[in-house]
């Protein structure tokens, strides 16, 4: 049996087909989409947990090439005294509440496949995110398969136009490799990939009842990505859809700028951005941009660092407000800078529905919260916005020619301020929005079927 796979940034979905009918399955009680998240009591347990979970005819060869990872494991285990039935390993919305639980323990991971990409990844980090994805992957079909009766042993899997901003066509590869791997692992027999906007393209395309040239728009958690594509009834029943393909773009940037933006122009400032030294100089501006940039290795790991530790206690020592840079301090000790930018998200989803949103920062400091409103955020989110309308402008310099229809979808595009940006780009073509989360995977569907069914 076939799928259709999207290994979301945000989230996670599957759909299949049945009777010609594509439909998304509920891999998360009522709901079709399993948030891409991972927390772990300690992160050499991961390698073992995914031991524990593959198919025994795997599990000697990966023994192998994880030995030094497994045996780690067993230490670990009996350093934190975890008994061997214990779940060590939490995916999805349990992840999320074991991260909040214990923030500054263990190891959590928010939008893996941000970082598949990733232009430097030494082996063993390349070896953590094929166990990581490997392990979301097998939560994602084993929720399925208890609502599917028979084996799921092919897929279509969604891939961005560019997973990267830089690397170029060797991150591709390199994250698609780690997407391929996992998927075999995860016990698929026969993979394929398809651009997401392609993706999108298919399901809307069911639809239509005329020929046009239409711009597909994805703005996703982790990349935006467009396709010029010519569509409609006469040409949804081809395989070969290449010559139909006018251009294609796409970037890292997504909904996850966005969070990170707003944490850092809204919500650093009362944390001591911008704020004076006793000698009038400003505070350097790093420290913040390494405590929100949670999609950036190395920033990360630069701001747990015990120099940024060391710097930050100086800054305070010389700070006019000192009680600002210690909210500051609180957020590098507790490891708090994904609840950080996970309030600046929920800014986000507020303001698409409300004038002001109060972000709940007591995490931090008690009775600590900021009020961000529509004007603050349109500013706060200029930067990558201005990305977004160099990546739909690529795709239409690409092509020569501008859209009859731009199709919009993704999570991040039900921001009013995304949609009004697209609005002003092509005031001449028809904007139609789609379904924000589930586009995607219907389409990878619909391409699944001609795929294993050809």
């Amino acid at each position: 049996m076939f799928i259709g796979f999207d290994y979301g940034s945000a989230n996670c979905s599957v759909g299949v087909e049945k009777n010609g009918e594509v439909s998304l399955i509920p891999i998360n009680g009522d709901s079709h989409f399993l948030s891409s998240t991972l927390y772990a009591m300690d992160r050499e347990l991961i390698a073992e947990a995914v031991y524990q979970r593959i198919a025994p005819d795997l599990q000697p060869e990966f023994a192998q090439l994880r030995s030094s990872q497994l045996s780690r494991a067993r230490q670990v285990r009996h350093e934190l005294d975890i008994y061997p039935d214990e779940q060590v390993v939490f995916v999805g919305p349990e992840a999320i509440d074991a991260y909040l639980e214990l923030p500054d323990e263990g190891f959590y991971v928010r939008s893996p496949k941000s970082f598949l990409g990733a232009s430097g990844l030494r082996p063993e980090q390349v070896a953590l995110f094929e166990d990581i994805v490997t392990l979301m992957m097998l939560e994602v079909m084993s929720r399925a398969n208890k609502l599917i009766n028979e084996p799921i042993t092919q897929a279509v899997i969604g891939r961005p136009v560019n997973f990267q901003g830089i690397g170029g066509e060797q991150s591709n590869q390199q994250a698609q490799t780690i997407l391929e791997t996992a998927a075999k692992r995860a016990g698929f027999t026969e993979v394929r990939f398809l651009f997401e906007p392609m993706a999108a393209a298919m399901d809307y395309e069911a639809s239509m009842d005329s020929n046009q040239t239409v711009l597909v728009v994805d703005v996703g958690g982790g990349t935006t990505d467009c396709s010029m594509v010519k569509m409609g009834p006469e040409r949804q029943h081809k395989t070969d859809r290449s010559d139909d393909v006018l251009g294609h773009s796409g970037q890292r940037v997504g909904g996850n700028d966005l969070d990170i933006a707003v944490a850092m122009n809204c919500f650093m400032p009362h944390l001591g951005l911008g704020s004076k030294l006793k000698n009038n100089l400003t505070v350097p501006r790093q420290p913040f941009w390494n405590g929100v940039a949670v999609n950036d290795i190395s920033a990360q790991r630069e701001f747990s660092a015990l120099s940024t530790a060391k710097l930050i206690d100086e800054l305070i020592k010389d700070a006019q407000q000192p009680q600002l840079l210690t909210r500051l301090k609180s957020l590098r000790l507790h490891q708090m800078s994904y609840q950080f930018v996970r309030q600046a998200e929920q800014s986000k989803i507020g303001l698409s529905s409300a004038s002001t949103y109060a972000a709940d920062l007591t995490f931090i400091e008690p009775e600590f919260d900021v009020t961000v409103d529509q004007n603050e955020f349109e500013i706060a989110v200029e930067q990558p916005i201005a990305k977004l309308v160099t990546i739909m402008k690529q795709a239409v310099d690409e092509a020569g020619v501008l859209p009859d229809v731009v199709y919009v979808t993704g999570g991040t595009a039900k921001s009013p301020v995304i949609h009004q940006c697209i609005a002003d780009q092509f005031s001449g073509a028809d904007i139609v929005v789609g379904d924000h989360f589930g586009s995607v995977t219907s389409g990878l569907v619909r391409w699944a079927s001609k795929e294993f069914n050809s």
